[in-house]
């Protein structure tokens, strides 16, 4: 059975920074990916960020390009994302996903969502 367990949200001020962890288990990881999604209320999901491991590849969206930082610890099934000069308008619960063989690009995979998720983390952003 995929498990994705984020952890790492909470509460920061605005220009601070939070580390999100993501760890997966049930599943080999071969060709995987795993992206960062994100809801605010009211607004629909958002895709943040993606990894392919195996590869290196990563993609992130325009709105958080130059403040997040997408990485793996292959030794460990752990994804992080790094999230730093943080706005208020990043305030939503994130959530991590993943698909267990990865046939498209992480692009394409943060468009149009992934096959396994986590139940999510919230993330507050203060002004």
């Amino acid at each position: 059975e995929v498990q994705l367990v984020e952890s790492g949200g909470g509460l920061v001020q605005a220009g601070g920074s939070l580390r999100l962890s993501c760890a997966a288990s049930g599943f080999t990881f071969d060709d995987y990916a795993i992206g960062w999604f994100r809801q605010a209320p009211g607004k629909e999901r958002e895709g943040v960020s993606c990894i392919k491991p195996s590869t290196g590849s990563t993609h992130y969206a325009g709105s958080v390009k130059g403040r997040f930082t997408i990485s793996s610890d292959n030794a460990k099934n752990t994804v992080y994302l790094q999230m730093n000069s943080l706005k208020p308008e990043d305030t939503a619960v994130y959530y991590c996903a993943a698909v267990t063989v990865a046939y498209y690009s992480c692009s394409y995979y943060l468009d149009y969502g992934m096959d396994y998720w986590g139940r999510g983390t919230l993330v507050t952003v203060s002004s």
